[in-house]
C-alpha cells in the first residue's frame, strides 16, 4: 500500500482535518509529554509519531530528572561517548548532558518541538524502583513550571505514565504532578490527561487500581481507553509498522544498555484517561482516539 493509497484510505473529513493542521501550526492541536526520566517517552512513541509526523500535531516534551542514575548498564556506551559511564562518580558527572542530546535525538524522530529539562536529580535505587525516593525534588518548582506552561500553551491532550503501586515511584511523582497541575486549569481549559502502559499484546487485561488516597489518580475505568497498536501496518507492500519508529527512539539512548533490549518487545500502547479531565473527558477522549486509527483494527476499544 503506497503512502498515497494509505491517505486516500482514510475518510474525508479525518484527511481535511490532517491537511489543514500540516498548513497551518498555528491552529495544530498540542501535545505534552510529561516524564521522568529521559527515554520514558518510548511508552508511548508509536502514537507521538502518529500525531506530530501524520496528523500534524505539535508536541513539547518536559523530563523532570537529569537521568544521572542511568549509569549502571552504560558498558556498551563508553567507547561511543569516550567516558567510564559505569563509573558512579563519572556516570552520575557525565550522564545528565548525554542524555539530553540522546533526548533532543530521539525528539527529532517523534517531531517534539520543544524540550523543556528540569534537572531535577535522579537518585536512582537500590533494589526497588517503586521505592525510590523524590524527596529531593524542588517539587514547588516543578510544579510551578508546569501549571505555567499548562497556562501558556493550552495543550490539548498530555501524555504521562500509568502510577500503579509497582511502578518506578518518580514515573508516579512525574505524573501526580502534572495532573496536579492540569487539574488546576479551569475544566473547560483542561487537556485530556492520559497515562499509559506499553505492553505485549499477549500480557493479562488486568485492570487498574488507582493508588490509595491519590484521588487525582482515579481513571475513568480500570481498563484503558485506547490502545494503539505499533504492529500497524503500512506503506509498500504493507511492509512498514510503528515499532520501526519505536525502535529508532530505543536506539537513540544508547547510553541505556539494558533499554536496548526492548526492541520490538512491547506491542501495545494502552492509555487510561484520568477523571480530572473532566465531565466530557470521556467523549473528548473517544474523538481523540478516533484520529488516531491508521487502520479499522489499529484500535482496541476499551473494556
Amino acid at each position: 500500500m503506497t503512502r498515497q493509497a494509505f491517505l486516500m484510505a482514510l475518510p474525508e473529513a479525518m484527511l481535511a482535518r490532517q491537511l489543514a493542521s500540516a498548513g497551518s501550526s498555528g491552529n495544530a492541536s498540542k501535545l505534552l509529554i510529561v516524564a521522568a526520566h529521559p527515554d520514558d517517552e518510548y511508552a508511548f512513541a508509536a502514537t507521538t509519531y502518529r500525531l506530530t509526523r501524520e496528523l500534524g500535531w505539535t508536541a513539547d516534551h518536559v523530563v523532570v530528572t537529569n537521568g544521572e542514575a542511568g549509569y549502571r548498564y552504560s558498558a556498551l556506551a563508553e567507547a561511543l561517548y569516550g567516558v567510564a559511564l559505569t563509573r558512579e562518580s563519572e556516570g552520575r558527572s557525565r550522564l545528565p548532558a548525554i542524555r539530553k542530546r540522546e533526548t533532543l535525538n530521539a525528539g527529532k524522530v517523534l517531531g517534539i518541538r520543544r524540550h523543556y529539562f528540569l534537572d531535577q536529580r535522579d537518585s536512582g535505587f537500590n533494589t526497588d524502583a517503586a521505592g525510590a525516593s523524590t524527596a529531593n525534588w524542588d517539587r514547588d518548582r516543578v510544579a510551578g513550571f508546569l501549571t505555567a506552561l499548562l497556562h501558556r500553551e493550552r495543550y490539548d491532550a498530555i501524555f504521562t505514565l500509568l502510577p500503579t503501586t509497582q511502578t518506578h515511584a518518580h514515573h508516579r511523582a512525574a505524573t501526580l504532578l502534572a495532573v496536579e497541575a492540569a487539574a488546576g486549569l479551569p475544566e473547560e481549559q483542561r487537556p485530556l490527561l492520559f497515562a499509559a502502559d506499553p505492553c505485549a499484546a499477549a500480557a493479562p487485561s488486568a485492570g487498574y487500581t488507582p493508588l490509595a488516597g491519590e484521588p487525582l489518580a482515579r481513571t475513568v475505568s480500570e481498563h484503558p481507553v485506547f490502545s494503539f497498536d505499533r504492529a500497524t501496518r503500512f506503506g509498500y507492500r504493507n511492509a512498514l509498522n510503528y515499532q520501526i519508529v519505536v525502535n529508532w527512539v530505543i536506539a537513540e539512548h544508547k547510553s541505556q544498555g539494558l533499554f536496548q533490549t526492548d526492541s520490538g518487545k512491547d506491542r501495545l500502547e494502552r492509555f487510561w484517561l484520568f477523571e480530572a479531565s473532566g465531565s466530557d473527558g470521556l467523549a473528548r477522549a473517544r474523538r481523540f482516539a478516533a484520529q488516531l486509527e491508521p487502520a479499522a483494527e489499529a484500535l482496541a476499544a476499551a473494556g
